[in-house]
């Protein structure tokens, strides 16, 4: 949708971005298997596949923030605010627009994927704290002793990013609990500048961020629904 808004051609999903798309489409085509086979009285596989599509309506609109934001930031090539012609505040604004929606969007599909896994492996993280996000339940996987491979597989790939994950989470709780990210930013540097010109966060830095982020979203994503049809496989052998 966005890319069509901005005069780009469709995107063409490949890539890794290909890969988490076509397991939570499969998931889907299974589930549906599973409610021809037992009908679903209690509405569990409905639920999981509702849930599933939107995850992958998530994981599609995040793709495109990160698109946005890497496209507008490209618009803007001057270091310091107080420079910037009326055009390239406007693309200025844009970028940050779809990089905070990008990072807020990043954690609110991992609670959602914390949602699923807590239902459907029983993971009882409510118990543990009641408003709990993905992170809370994959704490629950090691206290638990259950589904260890997954546990294992999700940590390392949390670990894998978590200097992008820090620095995204400070500034998705920034954002949504103190002050905007970017007027911190500007805070900061009209301090060290005192009444000089406001030199420009590291646009570039906060993009690598963002996709690195989007890309532990993916990998989080891939091994989490792999697992589950596998285990769906296991159990239903029929």
């Amino acid at each position: 949708m966005l890319r069509s808004l901005l005069g780009e051609p469709p995107r063409q999903n490949e890539g890794l971005l290909a890969d988490t798309m076509n397991i939570m489409g499969n998931s889907i085509q299974l589930l549906h298997k599973q409610m021809e086979l037992y009908l679903d009285p209690s509405h569990d596989y409905r639920k999981l596949e509702v849930w599933t599509h939107g995850l992958i309506s998530s994981l599609d609109e995040l793709e495109q923030c990160l698109f946005a934001a890497t496209f507008f930031r490209k618009k803007v090539v001057t270091d310091f605010v107080d420079d910037m012609d009326a055009a390239e505040k406007d693309n200025y604004a844009r970028y940050v627009f779809f990089y905070k929606d990008g990072f807020i969007r990043l954690f609110s599909i991992l609670d959602k994927l914390g949602t699923v896994l807590n239902e459907l492996y029983n993971l009882n993280t409510s118990k543990e704290k009641p408003h709990y996000s993905y992170f809370t339940v994959l704490r629950q996987f090691h206290y638990l002793k259950v589904h260890i491979d997954l546990g294992n597989t999700l940590f390392t790939i949390k670990e894998n990013y978590k200097e992008a994950l820090n620095v995204l989470r400070r500034r998705r709780n920034t954002e949504i609990h103190y002050m905007n990210s970017e007027l911190q930013d500007d805070l900061w540097q009209r301090h060290q500048a005192l009444y000089g010109k406001i030199e420009l966060e590291d646009l570039d830095g906060h993009l690598r961020d963002l996709e690195q982020g989007y890309r532990m979203v993916c990998e989080t994503l891939l091994a989490s629904y792999d697992y589950i049809i596998q285990e769906w496989k296991k159990n239903n052998k029929k």
